[in-house]
């Protein structure tokens, strides 16, 4: 390109263009600023109005091993906010079908966004409607911002609100699932240790009915007095003891037998049981797992669309497109302009030719 076409494109000639276009230049936008003023209106584009819940999840999942276990020990309380793995657990939980689909029956979403389930798609529509309506976000500070915007400022407000409480229960219900079945475990082996302990006990008891108590300090004894009564030389007291004696000898060892194993199946118990209450309170008890910082409210004014942000860029982009067509044409009309004018000498040469 030579110099004269480089200037052509210069800042003074895209100035003289707009100075000789002045006037349709600003009918075009004038008449492109009262379109978008019309358009944004309510009647073409439903106003939206934004409600915001700020939650923290909680730093524990395990209530009971927070709560009542001996043995369990860690920096996280219940009444401490959760850190980075907790909030992605709680924006996984916030963002899956489970909250969602309880969100839309809630609030009947499906009528409220005027969605036919005989059309075509509803689900995927609303699912869009769904998720460009409500937001879920993380924090700087590890929180989760929960963002609804909809046409009904108190609904908005309404579904901010009761999504966080949507998703405590949704998290507890997540949680009992496991945590029933544990207990369920947990409960049989206490049942059947008990079961066990309970047989032991009964035999125990037929044993004592023969008069076996204390195998090892009954022996002691009775051999003591027997030495007394064979020196004594009583022979129905030799008799009595020697059947005791003879009692013992036959039950003695299964006595001894079943002590044993009943404090085995005591120690046993007592670390069974308090596995039981953990897993009791964990498949029973409901708590919150989340701390709500900031409920939301009932929006004043609307938060989309924004008007003026519509009409200065609609004017912008309207001016951007004028100046591309305006250059276009310019050059353009050159270019015919050059080419009629080549013509024309060309034609004129070849007449100035055959006349010679």
């Amino acid at each position: 390109m030579d110099e004269k076409q480089v200037n052509s494109y210069s800042s003074k000639y895209l100035c003289k263009l707009l100075v000789k276009y002045r006037k349709p230049i600003l009918v075009i936008l004038a008449v492109a600023a009262l379109c978008a003023v019309i358009f944004s209106a309510p009647y073409f584009i439903t106003p939206l109005y934004k409600s915001t819940t700020v939650v923290y999840p909680t730093s524990s999942n395990s209530t009971s091993k927070v709560l009542i276990s001996t043995t369990y020990q860690s920096e996280k309380d219940i009444m401490n906010f959760g850190e980075d793995e907790q909030t992605e657990q709680m924006l996984q939980v916030m963002n899956s079908n489970r909250v969602r689909d309880k969100v839309i029956s809630r609030f009947n979403l499906m009528e409220h966004y005027n969605i036919k389930p005989d059309s075509k798609y509803p689900y995927t529509r609303l699912n869009k409607l769904y998720d460009s309506r409500i937001k879920f976000r993380r924090t700087e500070y590890n929180a989760v911002k929960i963002t609804v915007l909809d046409s009904d400022p108190a609904l908005s407000a309404q579904m901010a609100n009761d999504i966080a409480e949507i998703f405590d229960s949704t998290m507890n219900q997540i949680q009992k699932e496991v945590a029933v079945k544990a207990f369920r475990l947990v409960e049989d082996e206490y049942n059947a240790l008990c079961a066990e302990m309970a047989k032991l006990e009964d035999s125990l008891n037929t044993l004592r009915k023969l008069g076996v108590f204390d195998y090892e300090s009954q022996v002691e004894m009775l051999s003591q007095q027997l030495a007394v009564e064979l020196g004594k030389g009583n022979a129905q007291g030799i008799k009595n003891i020697q059947s005791q004696l003879d009692i013992l000898a036959e039950y003695g060892g299964a006595s001894y037998a079943i002590n044993e194993r009943l404090d085995n199946d005591r120690l046993q118990l007592s670390l069974v049981k308090s596995k039981y209450e953990e897993a009791k309170m964990d498949a029973t008890q409901d708590i919150p797992r989340k701390f709500v910082v900031t409920s939301a409210f009932q929006a004043e004014r609307k938060s989309y669309p924004v008007r003026w942000i519509i009409v200065v860029v609609t004017v912008l982009s309207t001016f951007l497109l004028l100046i591309f067509c305006i250059v276009a044409y310019d050059r353009s009309r050159h270019f015919f302009c050059h080419k009629a004018e080549e013509g024309a000498a060309s034609k004129a040469q070849e007449r100035k030719t055959a006349t010679r």
